[in-house]
């Protein structure tokens, strides 16, 4: 199973800055670009933080792409 990380889709969409959301999410900016390029999954807890800060369900963020 591959998780596929749809933040950049939203980045793109609303022009929010990945800055403002490793702030507010609390995270660094370099942990946030690793995540959005599916280099790095994040824990559960910074996944529901970085939902949060986006206003989006965890399971738009990070959608399960059967291989």
């Amino acid at each position: 199973m591959k998780i596929e990380c749809k933040l950049k889709d939203f980045l793109k969409e609303t022009g929010i800055k990945q800055k403002f959301i490793a702030e507010k999410a609390e995270i660094s900016q370099g942990t946030l670009s690793l995540i959005i390029r599916g280099e790095s999954l994040p824990t559960l807890p910074v996944a529901y933080k970085i939902a949060g800060v986006v206003n989006k369900p965890v399971e738009e963020i990070w959608v399960r792409v059967d291989e």
